[in-house]
């Protein structure tokens, strides 16, 4: 059947439709992955957004459960050169398309990933339509598409807790981030207390955490003007390292400023640089926002993007925090940036 993925500039790829049989608006964004497809579709911080993998087959090893970063899925729509429609791998539970259908995500195949890929980068992250019939769709409708109130949809509304009994006991207001955060603190030997995203500072502060983590999440993190201001009240007063959407709350708390990225960074091979000591790591990231700063009277600049010199990572002076744009334990390299959390437990141990 037919599929068309009509962009808010007016262009329109034709291809084939798999996955759910409905039509999608959505932020359209790119990311270089070869592998790790049912990871991307599960990432809550692709919500609100459509993926198109600029690998040119997805799918040829089908999807196991294990896989999964969360046991649903978030991105609103999939976009691929080809899929394999019989995968073959001793892992593998089902096929692309039938995930795809069971949970309700449309997709499109068969266009020209990369003459897609090259007007995001050469234009910037731009909305889109997938559609039965490119002729009813309204440009306005598109352009005027905005992701909006994904970390409080996203977030836990009950507080839950993970390895109970921990050394280092850890509050984490939850703004849609993925489980392996979570995952790694936790064989670290803390104590997680999961919290909704508007839980207030004195309340945060009641549970006398060792520490505090701000984890990953989707969408504009300006929009969290809750978080901001609860953040702003714990600065000094405990230990904080932020993760990914965190990096940028800890930032604006601080008073340093974010943007917007022309076309973001969303792949497990974006190379970053440690300002201190010149090593090189290959990072997994996902984010469409930055921050704009780099070296400033309260926060250095400790990690840096090698491709377009973006900071991904700040060390506070002024307050015990840290912070870094990408996933540590998603890395390229074997457990090759830990040591963040490291650096992280070594705080509260002071």
């Amino acid at each position: 059947m037919k599929k068309y993925l009509v962009l808010e500039n007016g262009k329109v790829f034709a291809g084939e439709a798999f996955g759910a049989d409905r039509d999608a608006i959505a932020e359209i964004v790119f990311n270089t992955a070869i592998v790790g497809f049912v990871d991307i579709l599960t990432d809550p911080c692709y919500a609100g957004q459509a993926v198109c993998q600029t690998f040119p087959l997805v799918g040829n090893y089908g999807v196991f459960a294990l896989d999964e970063a969360k046991d649903k899925t978030y991105a609103s729509a999939y976009i691929v050169r080809e899929y394999a429609k019989e995968p073959s791998n001793f892992r593998c539970e089902r096929d692309l398309n039938s995930f795809l259908v069971a949970h309700d995500i449309p997709g499109i195949c068969g266009i020209d990933t990369r003459e897609l890929t090259k007007i995001l980068r050469e234009n910037g992250t731009m909305n889109g339509a997938i559609v039965s019939d490119p002729d009813s769709v309204d440009l306005e409708t598109i352009k005027n598409y905005r992701i909006g109130n994904a970390v409080s949809s996203l977030s836990t509304k009950e507080a839950y807790t993970v390895n109970a009994g921990g050394k280092y006991k850890i509050a984490m207001p939850d703004l849609g981030s993925a489980a392996g955060i979570i995952e790694t603190l936790a064989n670290m030997d803390c104590e997680i207390r999961v919290l909704p995203y508007d839980t207030k500072a004195d309340e945060i502060l009641a549970l006398n955490p060792d520490g505090i983590v701000l984890p990953d999440g989707p969408g504009d993190p300006a929009e969290n003007k809750e978080t901001i201001e609860t953040v702003k009240s714990l600065l000094g007063k405990l230990p904080m390292i932020g993760i990914g959407e965190g990096h940028l709350l800890l930032a604006l708390a601080n008073g340093i400023h974010v943007k917007k990225l022309k076309h973001g960074h969303h792949g497990v091979n974006h190379p970053v640089r440690n300002c201190r000591n010149n090593q090189m790591y290959i990072t997994n990231q996902n984010h469409n926002y930055g921050v704009e700063l780099a070296d400033t009277a309260d926060a250095e600049m400790l990690l840096v993007n090698i491709n377009d010199n973006t900071c991904e990572g700040l060390l506070y002076k002024n307050v015990p925090a840290l912070s870094v744009q990408f996933h540590p334990e998603n890395s390229g390299g074997p457990k090759s940036m830990l040591y963040l959390y490291e650096m992280f437990l070594e705080m509260l141990n002071k």
